[in-house]
């Protein structure tokens, strides 16, 4: 059960890869097979919390020789949201007609190798499961098949190639170092390694990373693949290719660098505040939603670093917290961006007060939890940062809903009819979800510790 999601996936995309994705009854087979995939998954978190992670040697090999499969609570959590996000993307696309043939399979091969990023306890693994991920990203970006979006998809290929090489080079690196590519042993063997060299391993994965995620100055290709993509693929790359970066951030930095993560504490500090104050200015001088969101997810990865920078005690479980607060509100976001009526533009409020943190949406656990985090670190001025950037992020995000929402700026807007009633409750459902973890937030506060904890040894 353990590899089940992965197997699912990588037999339904290789099955309707040979189909034409474009048929009513394909896309909802593609739905249902990746529905049963996050169904299992969310079986799978439940039972590693009660039980404690999962490992299996691919092969029957002893560990150190072959493949090394583990499903801890973190890889869990990560991948259930994921595939959550996936889901949602695609019945929004299945809902409205599915303009391409291969967007079907190609959802279902990027579920593939997010479920396996998630899923590996072994550095190259990871590696090879990040290009599966990458290629399949690399033909979404390019849905639709307008000029724009061919665009936008020869920049993010060029500039995640570019990321691939600095993480290649960075697992060499870590290779060279260790000897040993299962993260367990890397863990153990980086501790003892030179620091000097190990620090010079931790930057070039930490550049990749940030490189996916979009941090400052690592942002220049984020604006244009947003903006140059549709809703759906666009809620694809922020709200589950994302999560690439900020598990990667965690699981190399807090599980198997944790005395590098420390000593590039204030380089995380620096960037972590200059990209929530560049991404939240940036956001308030764009006009389109497309524009305004995709600034605002620089922002917003901001807070992440600074809850990484605060380390083990408080920071893991926030940074955790917040990763998947900001996938689903990016998600919500992104699908909202060109439907209109009353539905969804109560749904766009919830998730814009989600983004700015205010309670009672679930935006307001994650600014708590790094509030929290910085007292007990003593970084008293992050509380004033982390004011400073709710109060950019309600700026931004309630002058777009004024320009779209309630006072339209053309004829032509103010009378546009209702979009159709699937999408608008497919995005009311994430509207209600992130109400209801703001109102009932026990449950993702206990998974979210849980997954530190075992980040940091603690769990069972």
């Amino acid at each position: 059960m353990v590899v089940a999601p992965l197997g699912i996936c990588w037999a339904a995309a290789l099955a309707f890869a040979a189909l034409d994705g474009r048929r009513k009854r394909i896309g909802w087979a593609a739905s249902s097979v990746l529905a049963i995939a996050w169904l299992i998954s969310i079986w799978l978190t439940w039972d590693v919390v009660q039980h404690g992670p999962r490992t299996m040697v691919a092969g029957d090999w002893e560990p150190g020789i072959g493949i090394v499969l583990r499903l801890d609570a973190l890889g869990a959590l990560f991948a259930t949201l994921s595939l959550g996000v996936l889901l949602a993307a695609l019945l929004f696309e299945v809902f409205g007609g599915v303009r391409s043939r291969s967007f079907p399979a190609l959802v279902l091969f990027l579920a593939t190798g997010l479920c396996g990023l998630f899923l590996t306890a072994d550095i190259f693994n990871f590696y090879v499961f990040f290009e599966i991920s990458m290629i399949a990203a690399y033909v979404l970006v390019g849905y639709g098949e307008e000029r724009r979006n061919f665009r936008a998809s020869a920049i993010f290929a060029i500039v995640n190639l570019l990321g691939s090489v600095f993480f290649l080079i960075g697992i060499a690196a870590i290779y060279h170092l260790t000897g040993r590519l299962d993260m367990d042993a890397v863990a153990q063997r980086a501790t003892i390694a030179g620091q000097a060299p190990a620090l010079l391993a931790a930057t070039i994965i930490f550049v990749a990373f940030s490189i996916k995620l979009g941090l400052f100055p690592f942002h220049f290709w984020l604006a244009s693949v947003y903006t140059g993509t549709r809703p759906a693929v666009a809620a694809i790359l922020s709200g589950a290719l994302a999560n690439i970066g900020s598990y990667g951030l965690i699981r190399f930095g807090g599980g198997l660098l944790p005395r590098e993560l420390e000593s590039a504490t204030p380089v995380l500090l620096i960037i972590g505040s200059l990209s929530i104050l560049y991404g939240g200015v940036q956001a308030i001088s764009r006009r389109s939603i497309s524009q305004v969101l995709a600034y605002s997810s620089i922002g917003q990865v901001g807070y992440i670093l600074l809850a990484l920078a605060i380390g083990p005690k408080a920071g893991f479980s926030a940074v955790i917290l917040i990763s998947v607060l900001n996938a689903l509100n990016k998600t919500l976001l992104f699908l909202s961006e060109n439907l209109r009526g009353r539905l969804v533009a109560g749904a766009f409020v919830i998730g814009a007060l989600s983004v700015a943190g205010i309670p009672p949406t679930a935006g307001f656990l994650s600014k708590a939890a790094l509030i929290k985090g910085a007292i007990d670190a003593d970084y008293a001025w992050i509380v004033v940062l982390v004011v400073v950037g709710g109060f950019l992020s309600v700026f931004y995000m309630m002058q777009i809903y004024q320009r779209t929402f309630w006072i339209p700026e053309t004829e032509e807007e103010a009378h546009h009819p209702p979009s159709p009633l699937d999408r608008r409750i497919l995005v009311a459902l994430l509207a209600l979800l992130i109400l209801a973890i703001g109102i009932w937030p026990q449950p993702l506060l206990a998974l979210s510790d849980h997954a530190a904890a075992a980040l940091t040894g603690g769990g069972r």
